[in-house]
């Protein structure tokens, strides 16, 4: 009975993180080519609905660590979505003035390039129950330049939002 449980952990490990992996790429297929084609003023319109549920799926993270397919700990877990989710659903959704702001564009890239090594890299874990050096490489390196521009992009978002967080 172990053996199917885990089995179907895996299982399912599997198909989560792919999930949100395919996700998490359209979200950055869609910024980059809506940022060509037509500028950062039109990047949020484009990726809105994938954002949104990508972003929502990281809710189920909370209930994995919560009964236990996964070791993340909840009080790292928690904040990391529930800023998120503060941005995706209160600021972004809620105050359609600031969609247009280019720090849109550097969130969208930055969450979406992050997502994508370590959605991937969990996926490929599940899968050969090992992940390559370079994606492991690609996994704790790339924080170095995406923390900065995801953090000052969430900051500086939230900051614009606030004269039409004043007004509501």
């Amino acid at each position: 009975m172990a053996r199917i449980l885990s089995l179907l952990r895996r299982l399912y490990l599997t198909v989560y993180n792919w999930a949100v992996f395919l996700g998490w790429s359209q979200v950055l297929f869609l910024a980059v080519k809506t940022l060509k084609d037509s500028g950062h003023e039109h990047v949020y319109n484009a990726v809105e609905k994938p954002l949104q549920l990508a972003q929502t799926a990281a809710v189920l993270e909370i209930l994995h660590g919560l009964v236990g397919l996964v070791r993340s700990p909840i009080t790292a877990t928690l904040p990391q979505i529930g800023s998120r989710l503060y941005l995706t659903w209160i600021i972004l959704y809620s105050f359609p003035e600031i969609r247009s702001h280019f720090l849109v564009t550097s969130l969208v890239i930055s969450w979406s390039i992050t997502e994508i090594i370590r959605y991937s890299f969990f996926g490929v874990k599940e899968v050969l129950g090992f992940a390559p050096s370079w994606l492991m490489w690609l996994r704790y390196s790339t924080f170095l330049l995406l923390y900065p521009t995801g953090i000052s992009s969430e900051v500086g978002l939230v900051y614009f939002a606030l004269p039409y967080i004043k007004m509501f």
